[in-house]
């Protein structure tokens, strides 16, 4: 068995100091491709020392790797880092050698934030799953391109029993921006039960309802309000032990107060004409970058 071979072994059984000096010890033997990205994705994803990982990176690239191994790890750290030019140039290069779902994805977000959002729908709809996040943030970016009627199909296609379905209420979200709100509607009340109430998407839903003259937007006010109220009292009486301290209980209590004031806040704000804009967030998409990982059967590295 190689170095790398029993190096994986070992992180595999959760031996990882055994394993990364294996892994260090590949390098010290022969400073090649497979062995500097293995223990670039080592640093990235087992010590989270992104810069050390880079400089190793570094080294990689200029031998001309015929894998798009590298090149994918790197762009993954410089979006993480919001190096969004850099990380693009990467990831097209990446792309040049071989397409990936998780390159696709992580270029559209390089290309999000730079502003260009015809390129960032590409990429996003390359790096998408049915009705996953990706998808969720290409249709995101048809809407902001006034893509409308495109959009409009494209979302009709979400099913929740897909495997990566984004969520109910992110479906509503987008649905409201289109200002579909009876659509948006239903899918507030699809996510109502299973989602946590935050501020962002509760004013979202309550606006919506607004919108539709309907009046339980009353209820779901109260709904909220009651909810906080009984998690505060039944944290004041919760029982303080070594692993919840009295300081750790005053805390939450203080944190779930501020939350019930904001919710308070909020409902005054939209009942007196307050529009809540809608929060987009992009996501990076990770993965294994292992030369000879037998879990995701990546072959060791062979130059071209």
């Amino acid at each position: 068995m190689s170095i790398n071979q029993e190096a994986i072994r070992l992180l595999e059984e959760n031996e990882y100091e055994n394993s990364l000096k294996l892994f260090k010890k590949a390098v010290d033997e022969a400073r090649d491709v497979q062995s500097l990205t293995n223990l670039a994705w080592i640093y990235c994803y087992e010590e989270y020392k992104d810069n050390k990982a880079l400089t190793l990176l570094d080294e990689a690239i200029s031998l001309n790797p015929s894998s798009h191994f590298p090149y994918n790890l790197y762009g993954e750290i410089l979006v993480r880092q919001e190096k969004w030019i850099e990380a693009k140039d990467i990831l097209l290069q990446s792309i040049n050698i071989k397409p990936t779902i998780n390159a696709n994805n992580n270029l559209a977000v390089a290309c999000y934030h730079l502003g260009e959002f015809e390129k960032a729908s590409k990429y996003f709809l390359l790096g998408s799953e049915s009705s996953d996040y990706a998808m969720y943030s290409h249709v995101y970016c048809l809407i902001r391109l006034g893509e409308t009627k495109i959009a409009i199909e494209t979302l009709g296609n979400f099913k929740e029993d897909d495997d990566e379905f984004v969520g109910e209420i992110e479906v509503a979200e987008l649905y409201l921006e289109l200002e579909m709100f009876n659509e948006a509607a239903k899918w507030f009340e699809k996510g109502w039960k299973r989602y946590s109430k935050e501020v962002r998407w509760v004013s979202r839903f309550i606006y919506t309802l607004l919108k539709l003259s309907r009046t339980d937007f009353t209820e779901k006010f109260q709904d909220v309000i009651k909810e906080k109220e009984e998690t505060i009292k039944e944290e004041y009486n919760e029982e303080c032990d070594e692993d919840w301290t009295e300081e750790e209980k005053q805390d939450y209590i203080t944190e779930l107060v501020t939350e019930k004031k904001a919710f308070e806040q909020m409902y005054k704000k939209i009942i007196n004409g307050f529009v809540p804009v809608m929060k987009f967030d992009t996501s990076v998409k990770t993965g294994c970058y292992l030369f000879g990982c037998k879990r995701h059967n990546h072959p060791e590295y062979q130059e071209l």
